[in-house]
């Protein structure tokens, strides 16, 4: 992505929180990238992190009260609001959140939000049942509703949609957000990504299941990140407990791979591209029992199993059928062999490119945060270092942008 902060105009509004001294991290980040940052802090943020550390990371006075206290001074919110290019409150409290919905104006933060001319986006900072608390909800719905931009992170495996939620989401992630409102490439504006993701349950009977370890994370991330680039996402996910950032413009909730190859064969004619993440059983039980199968009446088990339907093969053959040219990325998660193994599956199922990762590798597959991928098409491969999920559908999404505009 191009440098899309460089020579940006940032008002960095700070509250009270104990994640104020984030701020500083997000500051180092704003300024890497070329962006000159102004910080306006209320009185409480004060009490967590001393304008004279903001000050000398920013090179500028940090802005608290209406008048300077040296000499007196005034502090023009409304210069402040036509100077910026944007306003980023990170961390902003329920309190803050409040007055900026109601339009309390009793500091500078507040009053320089209010003259703010430029896209305004807010990152919440505090416990879950301030959070989850209807007040704080009815007060970002508010902001939502005056064209703010809401930075919340994401929720991980558990399994309320609101755990998590209350922290602040890490200043790389917020960075992005501004990143990807300032792009001007919007590279996949336009288009209609189909991501599948997740495991599949494969039923025994009504209380068991054959599935895998996937917790969906990657797939997760890359909705998100496709989101992010202006794509219409339909996302077909398996059973997980997990919630995207950005709105998604259909999402089909599946159990089974019969449910997963249905959704996904349906919906391809109408995407541009489609990104098969998913850890999809490869067999599936050949008769489910209707009750619970009792070990005292059949001690030991011999389960008979039928292949499941190949989604990736019927897709590949659909796009061969199909007049419009249509971009197909495939997922290998291997033990032994995986180069290998990855570059057969990617030449017997034509796809435009295959995103290996090995169990091997530690930090790397089912259940983690982190992944470490190599792309292979056919003309070579690319190897990455570890590193988190999010930016790692970066990685993804960058090659898929690529092979999209080979096409024009």
């Amino acid at each position: 992505m191009a440098n899309v902060l460089k020579g940006k105009k940032i008002v960095l509004g700070i509250t009270g929180s104990i994640a104020a001294y984030k701020a500083c991290y997000i500051i180092r980040g704003l300024i890497k990238r070329g962006a000159e940052v102004q910080v306006v802090i209320t009185p409480a943020g004060k009490e967590f992190i001393t304008p004279i550390t903001l000050s000398a990371l920013t090179s500028k006075p940090v802005i608290s009260d209406f008048f300077a206290q040296r000499d007196g001074t005034w502090h023009s919110h409304v210069d402040l609001g036509l100077w910026a290019d944007a306003m980023l409150v990170a961390p902003a409290t329920a309190s803050t959140i409040g007055k900026m919905a109601n339009g309390i104006a009793d500091n500078m933060l507040v009053t320089t939000y209010l003259s703010a001319k430029a896209p305004v986006f807010i990152a919440p900072a505090m416990d879950l049942d301030m959070y989850a608390h209807p007040s704080t909800q009815q007060n970002l719905e508010k902001l939502r509703s005056y064209g703010n931009h809401i930075i919340e992170p994401g929720t991980g495996e558990l399994a309320s949609h609101l755990v998590g939620k209350g922290r602040m989401e890490e200043p790389e992630n917020i960075i992005r957000h501004l990143e990807r409102y300032f792009s001007q490439e919007g590279d996949l504006v336009g288009k209609t990504v189909l991501i599948t993701t997740g495991p599949t349950y494969e039923k025994i009977d009504p209380v068991r299941f054959i599935g895998n370890y996937s917790s969906g994370k990657m797939g997760f991330a890359l909705a998100d990140e496709c989101a992010s680039r202006g794509a219409k996402v339909i996302l077909v996910s398996g059973p997980v407990q997990l919630q995207t950032r950005y709105p998604m413009y259909r999402r089909v909730d599946v159990e089974s791979a019969e449910e997963m190859y249905q959704a996904a064969t349906s919906v391809f004619p109408e995407v541009d591209a489609a990104i098969l993440c998913a850890a999809v059983a490869d067999y599936t039980p050949a008769h489910v029992s209707g009750e619970k199968i009792k070990r005292e009446q059949t001690g030991d088990m011999t389960l008979s199993l039928k292949a499941t339907r190949d989604i990736a093969a019927a897709l590949a053959k659909q796009k061969a059928g199909l007049c419009e040219r249509k971009v197909l990325v495939g997922f290998a998660l291997e033990t032994q062999n995986e180069q290998q193994n990855a570059k057969d599956k990617l030449e017997r199922k034509h796809l435009d490119f295959i995103v290996l990762n090995s169990l091997k590798d530690k930090g790397a597959g089912f259940r983690c945060d982190t992944n470490k991928i190599t792309i292979i098409d056919a003309e070579g491969q690319t190897e990455y270092p570890l590193k988190p999920k999010t930016e790692v559908a970066g990685d993804i999404v960058d090659r898929l942008v690529e092979v999209l505009n080979k096409g024009k």
